[in-house]
């Protein structure tokens, strides 16, 4: 009988993952989304099953990890959560899966970190994360992720890494293909056309494709 009531308790206590934030399901995103937190989504087909998939970015708007200058802009130094919800026959978006550590936090006041998302028309979820920095650097650094659908998981098939020069013009993309094993470095001058496009190519080494979400991406 105490067994039976232990389970009936275990079973009746609220995801904390979902109460204190983004919805289990929900047929609009103002149901998945707590109000007050910024948020931005992409639509499509993910598993494959003919129904439009929601992936959504969503940032929290905890007041201990928000600062707000004299001006009264405000930086928010919450880490933004990104969620996976496959849509039912019934017409509901259904939670995948939260990944709550998968997008990286602000780091500080001069370097901001600006995530997109997007569903490719071959059912590719694309992660951009555009970084930033206002002091110290001419530098900014773009990262793409790519990811599939498979094997009952999302994995990285391949990522992109731009890092541009804003006062030489200098530029480079590193393309990496994990299911081809082959990587292309490009140089190249944006301000300047006198200088040559170069191109490199290499193999990778193969290995098990990472899964999403075993890492913070930019790490």
């Amino acid at each position: 009988m105490i067994r039976q009531l232990f389970i009936m308790l275990l079973f009746s206590l609220p995801s904390v993952t979902f109460s204190q934030g983004m919805k289990a399901s929900g047929h609009t995103i103002e149901e998945l989304v707590p109000e007050g937190w910024t948020h931005q989504e992409t639509f499509g087909d993910l598993n494959k099953d003919g129904l439009i998939d929601l992936v959504i970015i969503a940032t929290p708007n905890n007041p201990e990890n928000i600062k707000k200058r004299e001006d009264g802009y405000e930086y928010n130094f919450n880490q933004p959560i990104l969620g996976v919800y496959f849509r039912t026959k019934e017409g509901v978006y259904s939670c995948w899966k939260l990944y709550p550590e998968m997008i990286p936090a602000r780091p500080d006041e001069y370097v901001s970190i600006d995530p997109t998302i997007n569903i490719t028309d071959r059912q590719v979820l694309v992660v951009d994360l555009d970084y930033f920095s206002s002091a110290g650097s001419y530098g900014t650094t773009n990262y793409s992720f790519l990811f599939r659908f498979q094997k009952g998981d999302f994995y990285l098939i391949g990522e992109d890494e731009r890092q541009f020069s804003r006062n030489t013009g200098e530029s480079e993309v590193i393309s990496k293909n994990y299911l081809t094993y082959k990587q292309q470095r490009v140089t190249s001058n944006e301000f300047d056309t006198t200088v040559k496009k170069r191109e490199q190519w290499k193999k990778l080494p193969h290995s098990p494709l990472r899964k999403m979400g075993t890492w913070t991406l930019g790490d």
